[in-house]
């Protein structure tokens, strides 16, 4: 038997894929209500998505979803199943994590903080035009973050905290709410916060990883869904943020789930972050009722 130390790296991988899959299989998943998310329909991304992370919608229109990936100051767009995404270069590159549309408004969410915004009519060309884009610095408090929703009829754009200094000595995940004004223009009107000792009475487990990486609003049940990566963990809050149920995503399907989205029929996106031994990709679970 090979001893694992002489086994190449790719192999070693492969094994423990194998093994984790296996696992998994054996195990039995819940859904949220209304969903199947154990049984999805796969969309592989083209080449330029292979490390998608945040994906959205245009007034909740599936017919186009809107990615990028953490590496490239680009919004790409695509019908799901396309080969091939069009994009827009918007930024220099830069660890770019999330993306939201709202009143015609293209936001982009770097992991330091730092936003981006531009008019969604300026994306059909190639590269951005001087006064396109307006850089916004300095709004949240340093840390990292990767989740972001922007809600169409409130124009409120909903940011939460991946790993935060004012969260170190606490048991909360902080969130930021903005307004988008009709000039564009970016403040900050409040704050919220989730309960991480409330997502570990439900898992039973104590000094649970809570990073979120994806946030989104499910128009059909009105609740948030927040997605951390870290630990294959899907939460749901009510409308006040009140932890109300937790899922484990099944790790054969959801290898690196980094971003989240509903489009206008409450069907559920997740993108996963591609890998050596698999393409990114989106899986669609399409909302049954309650």
């Amino acid at each position: 038997m090979y001893s694992l130390k002489l086994m190449p790296g790719w192999m070693i991988i492969l094994i423990f894929i194998m093994i984790s899959t296996a696992c998994s299989q054996k195990r039995n998943f819940e859904n949220p209500k209304g969903y199947n998310i154990n049984n999805p329909q796969k969309f592989v991304m083209p080449v330029s998505l292979h490390e998608i992370s945040g994906i959205a919608f245009y007034k909740g229109d599936p017919d186009t979803v809107y990615a990028e990936e953490d590496e490239n100051g680009k919004l790409y767009y695509l019908q799901p199943g396309d080969k091939k995404a069009s994009y827009y270069k918007f930024g220099k590159h830069g660890d770019y994590e999330d993306v939201a549309i709202c009143n015609n408004t293209v936001i982009m969410l770097r992991s330091n903080g730092t936003l981006f915004s531009f008019p969604i009519s300026v994306i059909h060309q190639p590269e951005a035009e001087e006064n396109d884009v307006t850089e916004w610095k300095d709004l949240l408090p340093k840390g990292e973050f990767e989740s972001m929703y922007a809600d169409e009829m409130s124009k409120r754009i909903y940011i939460l905290c991946k790993n935060c200094q004012d969260e170190k000595d606490t048991k909360m995940a902080n969130g930021y709410i903005f307004e988008l004004s009709n000039d564009g223009k970016i403040s900050q009107i409040g704050t919220f916060a989730i309960d991480v000792k409330e997502i570990e009475a439900l898992t039973g487990e104590k000094k649970i990883k809570f990073h979120p990486s994806a946030l989104a609003w499910n128009p059909r049940t009105n609740e948030w869904y927040i997605i951390s990566s870290v630990n294959k963990l899907l939460v749901v809050t009510d409308s006040n943020w009140k932890v109300t149920a937790t899922y484990r995503l099944n790790p054969a399907l959801y290898i690196q789930p980094e971003g989240i989205a509903f489009d206008r029929n409450g069907n559920l996106y997740i993108s996963n972050e591609g890998g050596d031994l698999h393409s990114g990709n989106i899986l669609k679970t399409p909302f049954k009722g309650k």
